[in-house]
């Protein structure tokens, strides 16, 4: 599966420079939540027609898949260091967030679940 090659390649690449002993949950973490605050900043200030227009730009483009890269990667290498099936835990996710948010009441809509019942 892809995402387990991938986690393995990130494994070698962490293990052949001796970064293992850096990647703790908690460091991990920081470092996913920097990515992310990187990717964000891309967008930043972006109206919404602009934020879909980014693409379009080549050396934009670049950076947004440099960033979503190093978001996923993190990602990997934490899902792998705390022993998380990633592939089980989205399928798990989608079905509870399917029980939450069932289509006859948020189609179109923009609601938290939690909100749902006192909308009735």
């Amino acid at each position: 599966m892809a995402i387990e090659r991938l986690q393995r390649m990130v494994a070698d690449f962490v293990s052949e420079r001796g970064w293992a002993g850096f990647h703790t949950p908690k460091n991990l973490v920081m470092a996913l939540t920097g990515e992310v605050g990187e990717l964000a900043e891309l967008f930043q200030w972006l109206t919404d027609d602009q934020s879909r227009a980014l693409m379009g730009n080549s050396t934009r483009r670049a950076r947004v898949e440099e960033e979503v890269a190093d978001v996923f990667i993190y990602l990997l290498r934490l899902a792998d260091v705390l022993e998380i099936d990633l592939v089980a835990a989205v399928e798990a996710k989608v079905l509870k967030n399917a029980e939450r948010y069932p289509i006859e009441q948020v189609y179109g809509r923009a609601v938290k679940y939690s909100e749902l019942d006192s909308e009735r």
